[in-house]
């Protein structure tokens, strides 16, 4: 094959060199715009993995990296004049400069054909000079090739908040290093890590609005590194910072992280007669931001796997291009997610400076939820059990009880809880789940098992389903109801159970169907109206949840809205004669409530319309009226859509202000979920992937959270709660397909001091053996999971 690539960074020159590698047949040129040794940027961090790629790629090349690496395991973040360290994270700096000459003379070896000082206008012209049956596209970030075939690559370009400028100081770092200070302006923070014998990076970083606070945007070069050498000075230790763009100065110094996905990566040319393709790699085709340092590394993998992807040459070029584009995006995707949800942490740090340092450290640390609760305790045991007796002891402390001498450090979601007079024994909660088996809103022993069983499970709170303060506030005929006093007696049946035979909490939540009410249950048809029997429907204004389908929901009057208030304050009434411990107030899913907060649902022109104030202002009433009729001393939650998932729907800013609103009036916690309120949500599902919602409230807010969605181990209710992202943890289905999903959890992450049900004790120590037993079979076989249970049922 005869290819030409654009571009002599790392992504051009490394294919270059692996095309070769295969075929020395092949006739590979790189073009480079810069003279040899033109670099700019300082330092490339790597991880051990990509170092593992690298070698199975090209080890000559990779022995050479290798011997020019300086490699850190430890992680240190300054906060508040306090340091946390962790170990165990393996990276790895080089200079740019010095990668890109190994990769020169790798590709000078190999007889790749290397043309500098070219300045590459047209990839037709290119391709034709060249006789190129390929043509790849490295030209970085600001590809002139990209933007010359938009309409192909039809790229997203979102340039972020946050200001940042790449300097360099002989300051050696042994760890990798953020530092954060904070001025009359804002935060500002540090990314430093050693790169060689004696430079390190040195990257500083502030939101845009900060920036031009500070005057930056006035300052010319010298001004603004002497600006950053005095603000980080403590850590410098007298060493100055350096600049390797001297033709920058004022603002062109400070960059605008532009996060760049392209939906194609494959353009055609026909020259000649031939059709031509142009293949993005690189920053040319995505970028992932600098605070994971992954942009070189993709650059190199989309090589590894472009290459790996035409060897041998391939008799459908296009079929093999498909194929390494399905697979590569892939792969960038993740990366790329976790790269925003990095990115997106240092761009609002000061959500997070109320934290002390070490819940600050930690969270700054699993911030791209790559990094879980267990992976940092695989890597640092030591630093995880530090903070969670940190964490421990202030959770203990601030709950009233006194801290418990266990062998093991207290996992986080095992720590208690204290809410009003309410103390959680721990921060799990089984989440209110729909299950349609009330006769006329009356439950029965199908309640008692369900909720009495997962009560017995080690859950701290148990929250019955929701459950309507009318026979028209249902959403099908089976849901439970709280409006006769046969209700009430049932319920005061499940409730003293609970509290008889467990040290849970009950909880009730209770809500209004609103227009997605007289349906079917479930397994019946989900959203579908009933075939007879149907009731009427109000919403906040008018409108069909299904459309065409559902029944139509009329305007809810002034007079329907007092009588609804009057329902949900009897019904709470009732929950305190039952000896409930916690309400909970559905204003999500389209629901009633929610049907007002929402502006795809609201459309009225009076008081209860218009403004989000004014949208929120009836469930606030519901609320303060229940507020008033609950004992002062019992908690009680608002569950909100944190966001429509529909543009022109609520979003999380606005359930930032929704939070602060019901905050105000005496909520005790915002449970976080989204949508449902229209058919036309396009969520982004993924594990825990409401918790940001959770994170934005808690910390922006300032009330306190529950988390809820794709919570499925405790991996994720660890992380969640020790990062301060929320206090507590709803976990649904989980709970269905186990009653003892906190007892189970905790002894996979072998922490056996939790205590169970005396009646249960034996099934304790069986399933304890078991993980055990799990555990020493992975650790001397390194089996799979599947080859793991098959060990198991042969003996």
């Amino acid at each position: 094959m005869k290819v030409v690539c654009v571009g002599g960074g790392p992504a051009g020159l490394y294919f270059a060199l692996l095309m070769k590698k295969q075929d020395p047949a092949h006739e590979i040129t790189v073009v480079e715009r810069n003279r040899p040794g033109d670099t700019f940027g300082w330092g490339v961090v790597f991880s051990d993995q990509t170092l593992g790629n690298l070698a199975v790629a090209d080890e000559p090349s990779a022995r050479a990296i290798l011997r020019s690496f300086n490699h850190w395991d430890d992680i240190e973040v300054h906060f508040k004049g306090q340091t946390v360290r962790s170990g165990g994270h393996g990276f790895c700096g080089i200079g740019r400069k010095r990668l890109l000459d190994i990769l020169h003379r790798r590709c000078e070896e190999l007889g790749v054909r290397l043309v500098f000082e070219t300045e590459v206008q047209d990839d037709v012209a290119l391709a034709r000079q060249y006789q190129a049956d390929l043509v790849i596209a490295g030209d970085g970030i600001h590809s002139r090739i990209r933007s010359r075939h938009a309409d192909t690559f039809q790229p997203d370009i979102d340039t972020r908040q946050c200001r940042f400028i790449w300097l360099g100081t002989r300051k050696k770092f042994e760890a990798f290093t953020f530092a954060f200070e904070e001025t009359e302006h804002g935060w500002f923070q540090a990314h430093a890590y050693q790169y060689d014998g004696d430079t390190s990076t040195f990257i500083v970083e502030t939101p845009d609005e900060v920036w031009r606070a500070a005057g930056l945007d006035a300052m010319d070069q010298q001004q603004a590194v002497a600006f950053c050498e005095k603000l980080f000075a403590r850590y410098l230790d007298g060493h100055g910072l350096m600049t390797n763009a001297p033709h920058l100065s004022g603002p062109a110094m400070w960059i605008r992280f532009p996060r760049i996905m392209c939906r194609e990566w494959v353009h055609w040319n026909t020259i000649e007669g031939r059709q031509v393709p142009v293949v993005l790699m690189g920053d040319a085709a995505h970028s992932a931001h600098f605070s994971i340092g992954s942009g070189t590394k993709l650059a190199l993998e989309d090589a590894i796997d472009l290459a790996r992807s035409l060897n041998p040459r391939p008799t459908h070029l296009g079929e093999a291009l498909a194929q390494y584009v399905r697979t590569r995006s892939t792969e960038v995707l993740k990366l790329q997610s976790a790269a925003r949800n990095s990115m997106e942490w240092f761009e609002n740090v000061r959500r997070y400076t109320a934290m002390q340092a070490e819940q600050f450290a930690y969270s700054l640390l699993t911030r791209s939820q790559r990094l879980s609760h267990e992976n940092l305790r695989v890597r640092d045991p030591a630093y995880v059990e530090r903070l969670e007796n940190w964490l421990a002891a202030r959770a203990f402390e601030s709950a009233g009880l006194p801290l418990p001498q266990t062998r093991r450090s207290i996992p986080p979601m095992l720590t208690p809880f204290k809410v009003r007079g309410t103390v959680l024994k721990n921060r799990i909660v089984v989440s209110p789940m729909a299950q349609y088996s009330a006769e006329d809103g009356l439950v029965g022993d199908f309640h008692l098992m369900h909720l009495g069983a997962r009560a017995m499970g080690g859950a701290a709170l148990v929250m019955a389903e929701m459950t309507c303060v009318s026979a028209d506030a249902r959403i099908t005929p089976g849901c439970p109801g709280m409006y006769a006093p046969e209700h009430t007696a049932a319920w005061t049946r499940i409730v003293q159970f609970v509290h008889a035979n467990s040290d849970a909490k009950i909880g009730i939540q209770f809500g209004h169907a609103g227009a997605k009410g007289s349906t079917r249950p479930m397994w019946e048809g989900t959203d579908q109206p009933l075939d007879d029997g149907n009731w009427p429907l109000l919403s906040a204004s008018p409108q069909q949840y299904l459309e065409g389908v559902s029944q139509l929901a009329r305007e809810a009057t002034i007079d329907d809205l007092e009588r609804i208030k009057a329902d949900f304050v009897r019904a709470t009434l009732c929950s305190a004669e039952a000896g409930f411990d916690w309400i909970e107030l559905h204003c999500a899913h389209g629901y009633l409530l929610s049907s007002f907060i929402s502006p795809l649902t609201n459309r009225r022109q009076d008081a209860y319309g218009g403004s989000l104030e004014n949208r929120c202002r009836y469930p606030l009433e519901v609320f303060a009226a229940m507020r008033a009729a609950w004992p002062a001393h019992l908690p009680m939650s608002v569950r909100i859509s944190a966001h429509d998932w529909v543009e022109g729907g609520i979003t999380p800013d606005d359930a930032v202000q929704v939070a602060r609103l019901f905050k105000e009036i005496g909520a005790d916690m915002i449970d976080c979920s989204s949508g449902q309120v229209s058919k036309q949500e396009r969520p982004v599902y993924g594990r825990m992937f409401q918790t940001p919602f959770a994170d934005r409230i808690r910390n922006e807010a300032g009330i306190a959270t529950i988390a809820v969605g794709s919570i499925y181990e405790a991996d994720h209710a660890n992380g969640i709660i020790a990062s301060g992202r929320a206090d507590l943890c709803a976990v649904a289905r989980p709970h269905l397909a186990n009653p003892a999903w906190t007892l189970t959890e905790a002894a996979k992450i072998g922490f056996t001091e939790l205590p169970w049900p005396r009646q249960y004790r034996m099934a304790k120590l069986q399933l304890e053996r078991n993980l055990e037993r799990e555990r020493q079979i992975a650790a001397s076989s390194g089996l799979t999971p599947q080859q793991i249970a098959a060990r198991l049922l042969e003996g």
